[in-house]
Order: structure tokens, then sequence, then C-alpha cells
């Protein structure tokens, strides 16, 4: 069941479901921005090289596990169809032993955009209807400033998230985020991150 099964045929964007509530708004227009200005033979290897990874679930429904963000920014700049590969085929299971199942392999994270744990029926039915969470953005652009590093743990960035979310206030992640990111560098290289995942040690 952990043998990826690439699907062959394009899935449209819109069939997809997601299984997690939120994403960072501006991490998706960033990764818009990058997609819409690739040519188009350079966006047909990039998704050549970028299947997003789903569950098969209950009536043959396909639920997204990663790659949300690109997803979504595929869908804000007009894209139709991508390619999937198959972590697991869960068609068989009912819809709350799916969720329970996903659950424990850690392949859904149903946190709203405050950091609070909701139940799986508020998981949004569809990708375009994920809401924007601040923090996450704020996470993977510490992330990508080598605040810290990429880790397979699942979910890093959200772990992050969160992290961030109880030591700086959400006005200013909202109305100055390049200050807020300057304060996130300096809590991400801190003894007091050293538990997360990609944590790169304290340097002066």
């Amino acid at each position: 069941m952990s043998i990826r099964e690439p699907r062959l045929t394009p899935v449209r964007l819109e069939d997809l479901r997601p299984t997690q509530m939120t994403v960072g708004l501006r991490e998706v227009a960033e990764k818009r921005r990058t997609w819409q200005a690739r040519s188009d033979a350079s966006a047909e290897a990039f998704l050549g090289d970028h299947l997003i990874p789903v569950l098969r679930g209950p009536k043959g429904r396909l639920y997204v596990i990663d790659h949300h963000h690109l997803a979504r920014a595929l869908i804000e700049g007009g894209g139709t169809d991508v390619l999937t590969t198959v972590i697991a085929d869960l068609s068989h299971l009912g819809k709350d032993e799916f969720w329970t199942f996903a659950d424990n392999r850690a392949w859904c994270h149903p946190y709203d955009e405050h950091g609070n744990r909701r139940d799986f029926d508020d998981i949004p039915r569809r990708i375009r209807d994920l809401k924007d969470d601040p923090y996450r953005s704020l996470s993977g652009a510490v992330r990508r400033l080598g605040g810290y590093a990429k880790d397979t743990t699942p979910f890093a960035e959200f772990t992050w998230a969160d992290f961030l979310r109880r030591r700086i206030k959400a006005e200013r992640v909202d109305r100055h985020f390049d200050s807020a990111l300057e304060t996130a560098l300096k809590l991400a290289k801190s003894e007091a991150a050293r538990h997360l995942p990609g944590w790169s040690g304290p340097c002066d």
C-alpha cells in the first residue's frame, strides 16, 4: 500500500480534495507568480516532475496529502489538470474510518487558521476553499531564508507556524510582514525552537 502508483491520465484540479484546512496565501501567490513566469515547455516539465501525492478515498475520490499550495496556485493561475501519484488506495473504507486512518498516518492536518484542531467534517471539499493562515506563509518564508532546514516530518511548516503564532502577534504578521519575518528568523535560531523539525541551531 506504500508503493506509489502514478496515474498516467491528467486529473482535474477541481476534483481533488484537500486533507488540511489552510494554506498560506502569500506562499500561494509566490508559487503562482513563479508558475506563470514559466514557458510552456518549462511548465510542462515542472508538472511532470511534481506529481501530486493523493489517497484514493471513499467513492474513489482523490485526497491531496502534499503540495496543497502548488495545487491552489495552479487553480488560481488558470490551470485545469495535474498528474497525481496514488500513495494508498483506501476506497474500501467508510468516511469516518478513512479519516481516522489518514490521521493516524499523519496524512491529514485538521487544524484551522488559528491553530485549533477541528472535526474532520470541517475540512473543505475543494482546494480553492482552503482558508488563509498567515503564519503558514511566515514559516515558509523563514525556511526559504535558511531559518530552518527542509524536513520530511509531516506538516513541519505547520509546526513552525504554530510556534511562531504563539510568539508574534497576528496584527504584526498581517500589517508588517517583513518586520515579523525578521523576528521570526531570530526565533528560528533560538534555543526555544530546538524541538522543532529542521532546527538548524542557534547562531550569533
